[in-house]
């Protein structure tokens, strides 16, 4: 998942900060510092000073790691430097203010006050902080095909494939891009394929290319049919509709005959520069994750008022399926304007009758507006109604996987990519629709959600493993395969041991999701909200 790993800036500046100098203004700089836990910061990075300024933008940009599966508590912190130690603790303080990477990113600027301590405003200080990815997202789309190849094989044709290599810096080949192998054509054309600039070429267009053409063998001794050697930028020319073709020339045969001109000519079918977007060009421009919980109360879990049941309230007033839901809900929390989440139950009969089981009922009781103010709603939602239930089953999974995705599909009509939706299923893992839950499975693959499914408590979760299609590709009742993997299980106990348990947690469920909101609107051809609008 390196890939959802990014680098981001962070540029700061402050207004009206305090005066700690006599005579003169303060000479600020800004350190960026990272919680590790408890009341433990490491110093990421820091500003330069500048001098006499209380309202200094700064130059120097503060760069962090960026993951989406974690909650990234940062705080900021400016100081008035008098001296040329590196130490702050003899500096002024001017004020400091404490928030999540997910806050900045999501709002792409953030200002707040300054504090002194906790609810000791720094006077009228304010800071300001903007996010940039670092990156240079440009790919390149090529569609490459050859002519009158040579003939390799002696009882057919040739079974062609290219290999594209860069020049490093210390001007060996690199390897960057292998097509796939055509059977048996002397003519053939490859299928289009996108590659990032970055490792097409480091992102530098004139960069040497080296192209070798090859007849595949089975054994692994392919024969060269022949090379060339091109750039980006001659690539590219093919983009303005100039004919861009090379001769695939064969070392050993030019040496050997004078009248020797190619083994075959290979051109660009089409080339063009393009954009690949990531997830934070989606959170960024506008795109909004919303997030909806639905919680098995299912008679498996064992009688909530005994110890031994799985939704039995300790004295702390904590479970494993709060456990679970603080871990997750914190992280996407920050990804949500409005912080207002649908919470749904299933599997339990309902006052004021406790007639027939219901498999997807409002949490709050509310079916018109089932909707918590922050993962705190949602666990008040939980304690408040949990004594009125009657666990009962089947354990059905579909209703409230079909109801996320009719809301999605709503989404996916307005064409633009300004909604994505993510859906976490807390259960003990006994589940009675399996089927219907992988035919609404396949359905929602083709819209933009994602499922996170944790298991709480000693189930053995197969039905759960399968439902994730990580060792293979999920398929619905009648064969049709999901359209991109949008299923993420994890059992619960996986993380009881370790040292941080909830962040673990959540970062493990939660890493797939970046990639998995790319996937989608990329398959729909769909550029970040904020992109689109400048096209």
């Amino acid at each position: 998942m390196a890939d959802c790993v990014t680098k981001v800036e962070l540029s700061v500046s402050c207004s009206n900060l305090l005066d700690k100098d006599y005579g003169s203004k303060s000479d600020p700089l800004c350190v960026l510092l990272q919680n590790t836990g408890g009341d433990n910061w490491v110093e990421l990075a820091r500003t330069e000073r500048i001098l006499n300024n209380q309202n200094p933008s700064f130059v120097e940009r503060l760069r962090v790691d960026y993951h989406f599966e974690t909650v990234q508590n940062l705080k900021l912190a400016v100081y008035d430097i008098d001296n040329s130690t590196s130490d702050l603790k003899d500096d002024d303080y001017l004020g400091g203010t404490e928030l999540t990477l997910g806050q900045i990113v999501s709002s792409k600027t953030v200002t707040r006050p300054l504090q002194l301590q906790k609810n000791k405003p720094a006077g009228k200080g304010t800071i300001t902080v903007t996010a940039e990815e670092i990156k240079d997202n440009r790919a390149i789309e090529l569609e490459m095909e050859a002519k009158n190849l040579d003939k390799k094989d002696t009882f057919g044709k040739s079974d062609p494939f290219l290999e594209f290599s860069k020049q490093g810096d210390d001007g060996r080949w690199q390897l960057v891009h292998r097509t796939e192998v055509v059977k048996n054509n002397l003519n053939p054309s490859w299928r289009k394929f996108f590659i990032s600039l970055q490792t097409l070429c480091s992102s530098d267009l004139n960069r040497p290319l080296k192209v070798d053409c090859s007849d595949h063998d089975s054994d692994g001794s392919h024969d060269l049919i022949g090379s060339f050697t091109t750039s980006a930028t001659e690539l590219l020319k093919a983009a303005q509709g100039s004919q861009v073709a090379f001769d695939c020339i064969h070392p050993e045969k030019q040496k050997k005959k004078k009248s020797y001109k190619n083994s075959g000519v290979v051109s660009v079918k089409s080339c063009k520069l393009v954009t690949q977007y990531t997830f934070l060009d989606y959170v960024m421009g506008g795109c909004q994750i919303n997030f909806t919980v639905g919680i098995d109360f299912t008679g498996s879990n064992g009688d909530p008022r005994s110890p031994q049941s799985l939704h039995y309230l300790s004295p702390d007033g904590m479970n494993q399926y709060l456990g679970a839901l603080w871990a997750v809900g914190q992280v996407v929390q920050d990804y949500d304007s409005d912080k207002l989440f649908p919470a749904f139950g299933f599997g339990a009969k309902l006052p004021p009758e406790y007639k027939a089981a219901h498999h997807e009922f409002a949490l709050n009781f509310n079916p018109s507006n089932p909707y918590c103010k922050g993962v705190e709603g949602i666990v008040e939602a939980y304690r408040m109604v949990l004594p009125q239930l009657r666990l009962s089953g089947p354990t059905n999974f579909s209703p409230i996987i079909n109801h996320v995705a009719s809301i999605s599909s709503s989404a996916a009509q307005a064409n633009n990519a300004s909604q994505y939706f993510v859906l976490l299923i807390l259960t003990d893992g006994e589940i009675t629709d399996f089927d219907q839950t992988r035919d609404a499975i396949v359905r929602a693959s083709r819209l933009p959600m994602s499922i996170i499914i944790i298991g709480v408590g000693p189930a053995d979760f197969k039905a759960m493993e399968l439902l994730d299609g990580d060792d293979g590709v999920l398929k619905s009742t009648v064969g049709e395969p999901v359209a991109r993997d949008i299923v993420q299980f994890v059992p619960y106990r996986q993380f009881k041991d370790v040292s941080a348990p909830m962040t673990a947690l959540s970062q493990s469920v939660l890493a797939e999701v970046p990639k998995q909101l790319v996937s989608y609107f990329k398959l729909r051809g769909l550029d970040p909200p904020k992109a689109a609008a400048k096209s």
